[in-house]
């Protein structure tokens, strides 16, 4: 049975202008508390309460009357990164609730993507010109016109990127979309099972909840077949394998037919 969070998710992705930090909260809804070692949430609209209250209550505490890119810049990295100690450490990348939003705005610590929707979601209530960034393998904040390069590393604090890395200098500065944000997000809830095989249905509720955003990867469907298919559904994963294949027989036949063969093996170890 779909879930009452799964619903809400999958219509506010497919909302006009889809609300971030709804969405990162309706993801975080799917984790495990025991994994994450805290007691289990009766309300989780409670919790969503709070954070969404947070949010404004940290947007509240900026100064009035802030102009231009490097101003906001300076005012919310002053807070965010310097009065308030977010930021990040590797460490955290071994962290599930890196990756969780109400988390990240409790312990002050994220993964940059996380640390970067605090950002984001501060400067946008306050009135600021913000964007998210993404870049290979990091994510950071924009403020401004992304032609005038005023970029902050919210994983280190607020740090100035200036004219930044290579990436950052000769790129293009397009604002990220608030869904590739969150499938982003849920990439790294990925990375982080995949390294944790014990963990596979972190893996599989997080293919799930990409596979509900009306744009995403057609790959996904392989891949949340095959996990099936590891987790020991094998029919499920096997009917999934095939349902695939008819759809990459159009452009790549020999593909296909490997992955029917995929299907019936999943299917013999029934046997």
């Amino acid at each position: 049975m779909t879930s009452p969070w799964r619903e809400q998710f999958a219509a506010e992705a497919r909302a006009e202008r889809p609300d971030l930090a709804v969405l990162c909260l309706l993801l975080a809804a799917e984790a495990d508390p025991e994994l994450l070692g805290v007691p289990p949430v009766e309300d989780w609209g409670s919790v969503m309460d709070w954070a969404q209250i947070e949010l404004d209550r940290l947007a509240g505490m900026l100064p009035y009357g802030l102009r231009g890119a490097r101003e906001w810049a300076s005012a919310v990295t002053e807070l965010l990164g310097g009065r308030l100690g977010f930021h990040g450490t590797p460490a955290d990348y071994d962290r599930l609730e890196s990756s969780l939003l109400h988390e990240v705005l409790r312990r002050r610590r994220g993964l940059p993507i996380l640390l970067s929707v605090v950002w984001l979601e501060v400067a946008r209530r306050a009135g600021a010109p913000v964007y998210g960034l993404g870049l290979p393998g990091h994510f950071v904040v924009g403020f401004g016109d992304p032609d005038e390069g005023v970029v902050v590393d919210p994983f280190a604090g607020g740090a100035s990127l200036g004219a930044g890395p290579a990436e950052l200098a000769s790129g293009p500065r397009s604002p990220a979309r608030t869904l590739d944000i969150v499938l982003r997000i849920l990439n790294n809830v990925r990375a982080w099972a995949s390294a944790r095989p014990e963990h596979s249905g972190v893996a599989l509720w997080a293919l799930e909840l990409s596979l509900l955003l009306p744009s995403h990867p057609a790959a996904l469907r392989y891949d949340r077949a095959r996990l099936l298919v590891e987790r020991g559904a094998f029919l499920a994963g096997a009917a999934e394998l095939e349902s695939y294949a008819d759809v990459v027989a159009v452009i790549d036949a020999d593909a296909a037919a490997r992955i029917r063969a995929e299907a019936a093996a999943a299917r013999a170890l029934l046997n």
